[in-house]
């Protein structure tokens, strides 16, 4: 049977649907698992989210993937992502990077261990936390996996926590079309205006210098911005990164009031036009493997998950 360690893997479910002359009839169905409870489980679907009770499923299996990414392929990417969101405050430990921003967002506050930290593990750990006490924060690292499985390992042993998996999606440009929301504007800006900036703070909990510093010091950068009868009801972030060919999104956001009307994947769709304008020809996103009606979303936009991560935290 499934465990959590299946969560952002692709896999077959046989689930019962009904009962005929007593024999009971099955439906397939292949996915990406993107939620496991106790009383149910989420599948990614083509044709969008299928939750399963748990009582339905006959047999479940993981589907063993067509290529795993490389270690340069993981690297890649994630260098781009860095690139794509940088903190003001940068250091090395040979080929890892050390990342602060007063504490907005774990990923512009830990460390990235995507090279050879030129000493020995234990003693690359114990320097990313001494590093970090040397900022005031609380020791973090992103891992990439399976890339940084060994990073990992060592802080199991040390027992700092992990937050829940994050999964690096990504989908080559240009991205399929979208349909048109009547009475729906996007405008792309290169700086972002008071409004766009005051729902990126409720979603992350305000903006300090250092965020206004990730969110805006990218030489090609634009922010979406949504209008539904003159009023902003949605935002996006778009950047091009990685020697220009990589678009990453970030912040897509819509707000209550005008949610599941297609303006996220309008406003996606926009951002996607320039970054392919600007020469990307991949772009990326992350998000959290729980989030399940932005997994669907991107799915239908041409997103597959290309590898995940955690954020680990050292203990107090």
């Amino acid at each position: 049977m499934l465990g959590q360690q299946d969560v952002g893997h692709r896999i077959v479910v046989r689930r019962i649907v009904g009962i005929r002359e007593g024999r009971p009839l099955f439906s397939d169905a292949l996915g990406e698992l993107v939620e496991l409870s106790e009383t149910h489980l989420t599948l990614a679907t083509a044709q969008g989210p299928l939750r399963v009770p748990r009582d339905e499923v006959h047999r479940a299996k993981r589907v063993p993937p067509t290529r795993r990414p490389t270690a340069a392929a993981v690297i890649e990417v994630e260098l781009a992502a860095d690139e794509a969101w940088p903190a003001p405050v940068r250091g090395r430990l040979g080929g890892w990077l050390l990342r602060a921003a007063d504490g907005w967002t774990g990923r512009a506050n830990s460390a990235l261990p995507v090279g050879d930290p030129d000493r020995p593990l234990p003693a690359a750990v114990d320097a990313v936390e001494r590093w970090y006490a040397e900022q005031g924060l609380p020791p973090m690292v992103n891992t990439p996996l399976p890339l940084a499985a060994p990073v990992g390992a060592e802080l199991d042993a040390r027992g700092w926590a992990s937050r829940p998996p994050v999964l690096v999606q990504t989908a080559a440009l240009p991205l399929p079309p979208v349909g048109a929301v009547a009475g729906a504007v996007v405008e792309l800006a290169t700086v972002p205006s008071p409004e766009w900036l005051a729902v990126a703070s409720g979603r992350k909990g305000g903006l300090p210098d250092a965020a206004r510093h990730v969110l805006t010091a990218v030489d090609q950068v634009r922010f979406a911005h949504v209008y539904a009868d003159g009023a902003l009801v949605g935002i996006g972030r778009g950047t091009v990164t990685g020697q220009g060919r990589w678009l990453g999104l970030s912040l897509v956001e819509v707000l209550p009031q005008a949610r599941r009307q297609g303006l996220a994947g309008r406003l996606i769709r926009a951002l996607a036009e320039w970054g392919a304008q600007a020469g990307a020809t991949r772009a990326f996103l992350q998000v959290e493997q729980h989030n399940t009606g932005a997994v669907a979303l991107y799915q239908r936009l041409g997103f597959t998950t290309h590898h995940t991560y955690r954020t680990r935290v050292a203990p107090r």
